[in-house]
């Protein structure tokens, strides 16, 4: 199936998903704002794809083949001949807006529009396009070139071939997928681990335990990889911050309003590992 993917927003997400696609062969436009933002990205891909060939996943060949496969751009025109475009820009709707009403008009017709939402119901991000039939959640998982799974959602109004295409194209890059039947805000996976991170937060709020314990309860007791506190910090304060308010904001469910040590943090600029701060320093 590899064919050319348009990815809109180079950070962390956005890089990932790139690299991941260039390495299973597709051609891969990779657009942002400006030169800086897509040559962090850029480096990010090298640095990420160096540190496999280190350890002996990938040869050292593949790591300039598949940035040969990456072309960087601020135009978001670039996207007019891809097959499969994912928005991976910041989680806040009249940003993706913006993004998505540009591709409507720039896009092919049989071109699939996927999000990468987190927390955002798809339903929202298509209506502002004519082809709301066309637009998918592909949510992927931080770091993606690590993580296997891809949380497909479908919106409304996203027909059977969108999805289906989507599926192919997530598993044609590796990842294993799981079908989300009704966009609820915060989909399955944002909404256990919002109410888990929520829940983390006040009972470090309250001093009840540290971070430190908390996460080590968790890893040990229920077998978690990552405890939800550095998960916090991995994906970002700000990001988990806008998704329970985002969850909150659909749902009035109180059990995803944020406490107010993870919005003190966000104001502060705790924002996790990418500010060497969070719940741990870095």
């Amino acid at each position: 199936m590899a064919g050319r993917l348009a990815v809109v927003g180079a950070g962390l997400m956005g890089a990932g998903i790139a690299q991941v696609a260039a390495q299973a062969g597709w051609r891969v436009t990779l657009r942002d704002l400006d030169d800086a933002a897509t040559k962090r990205g850029l480096d990010g891909i090298r640095t990420s794809l160096e540190r496999f060939a280190a350890k002996g996943v990938i040869g050292a060949d593949e790591v300039e083949a598949t940035l040969g496969r990456i072309t960087p751009t601020t135009e978001l025109e670039a996207a007019a001949d891809a097959d499969v475009v994912v928005e991976a820009v910041f989680e806040r709707l009249d940003v993706k807006h913006e993004v998505f009403r540009g591709l409507d008009k720039i896009c092919r017709p049989d071109a699939v529009l996927a999000t990468n939402t987190s927390a955002i119901p798809v339903t929202q991000i298509a209506a502002v396009t004519e082809r709301p039939e066309s637009v998918v959640g592909t949510h992927f998982f931080s770091p993606v070139p690590m993580m296997k799974l891809c949380e497909l959602v479908r919106g409304y109004k996203t027909s059977d071939e969108t999805l289906a295409t989507a599926r192919a194209f997530a598993e044609e890059i590796g990842k294993t997928c799981v079908v989300v039947n009704r966009d609820i805000a915060g989909f399955v996976t944002t909404r256990l681990i919002a109410a888990l991170v929520v829940e983390a937060v006040k009972l470090v709020e309250s001093g009840v335990v540290s971070p430190e314990d908390l996460d080590t309860a968790c890893r040990l007791g229920f077998g978690h990889a990552m405890g939800p506190l550095a998960t916090t910090d991995l994906t970002g304060v700000d990001v988990l911050l806008h998704a329970t308010r985002n969850i909150y904001t659909d749902t009035a469910d109180e059990k995803f309003f944020p406490p107010e040590l993870l919005q003190r943090m966000a104001t502060a600029g705790d924002l996790g590992r990418k500010t060497g701060k969070g719940f741990y320093t870095y």
